[in-house]
């Protein structure tokens, strides 16, 4: 039989993953809220549907029946998690054992003042965010308790990748460098989110919950200055946190910080990390970038 992964939001993660697996054979279907991408996803050879916060869609219904894994990005909001409001009990219909990842936030920990969390560490949210997020996972892990369903939650930190790092925030001009002693982020590139996922794809674990981050930990102008010094560009100043002008989000990101241990996917998944820390993941975008350049015959970054 044919393996086929359904996606509950096809976005940046998810999507390479999809893609991955689609080019193994596998069939491929996701949800959009647009018709837009559902038309961009069926030209790329995955089964589009258009997800409803309202009510329950019945081609969606309908697709669950034939899928053997399934994969979670949409993210909770006020009213809780969307899938399970609408397509708990499809999923519970489905055979023991489906495989089912969800793919959730290192936020789930709150602040730790700089210390160091594994997934045995108790969950305590800071924010609004975080605390959807603890109570998703709680209702997913239930779920699968409870319909012996294979569920793991994925635990990522900050993602970067393609279009979506730390070269492009400069590039724009956008980037600053504000200073909160002693404040560390850590990051993962979206190449090693797909391959932890696959990883446990090929070897389940029901019930299991794993930190998804690089091995380094690292201040937040630290990585700007990097970026800054690959494309020969002097680094913006730098600015007291404490005296910064933030938007209410920009400044939600700083009230935590801790150091998030990633053993477990390597000691469980074998996962062998492509980019141990943020200088190997920028150094290879920006060789991409290079690469892109060249292509289109200028020199100009």
């Amino acid at each position: 039989m044919t393996e086929k992964l359904f996606c509950f939001g096809l976005g940046f993660s998810a999507h390479l993953v999809a893609n991955q697996l689609r080019e193994e054979g596998w069939k491929i279907a996701g949800t959009t809220r647009s018709a837009e991408k559902a038309d961009a996803l069926l030209a790329q050879g995955i089964e589009p549907h258009i997800f409803s916060d309202d009510e329950p869609v019945a081609d969606i219904r309908a697709a669950l029946k034939s899928v053997t894994h399934v994969l979670i990005s949409a993210p909770p909001g006020g009213n809780g998690d969307p899938v399970l409001a609408h397509h708990a009990g499809d999923l519970a219909a489905l055979p023991d054992s489906t495989w089912i990842g969800y793919l959730s936030t290192t936020g789930v920990y709150g602040d730790r003042d700089g210390a160091t969390v594994t997934e045995e560490d108790d969950l305590m949210p800071s924010g609004k965010r975080g605390r959807r997020r603890v109570a998703a996972e709680k209702a997913w892990f239930d779920l699968g308790r409870r319909h012996g369903l294979c569920v793991q939650s994925f635990r990522l930190a900050g993602i970067y990748g393609p279009g979506r790092n730390a070269l492009e925030t400069v590039r724009s001009g956008r980037a600053r460098r504000v200073v909160k002693p002693g404040q560390v982020f850590s990051r993962i590139h979206v190449e090693d989110i797909a391959q932890t996922v696959l990883a446990s794809i090929r070897c389940p674990n029901a019930g299991a919950a794993y930190n998804v981050c690089d091995d380094d930990a690292a201040p937040p102008q630290d990585v700007i200055a990097y970026a800054c010094g690959l494309l020969g560009m002097d680094p913006p100043p730098e600015e007291d946190f404490e005296t910064a002008d933030l938007s209410p989000m920009a400044a939600s990101f700083y009230e935590d910080n801790k150091r998030v241990a990633n053993d477990r996917i390597k000691s469980e998944l074998g996962v062998k990390l492509r980019f141990a820390d943020y200088k190997a993941g920028l150094l290879a975008l920006h060789d991409e970038i290079l690469a892109k350049i060249n292509g289109a015959g200028t020199d100009t970054l």
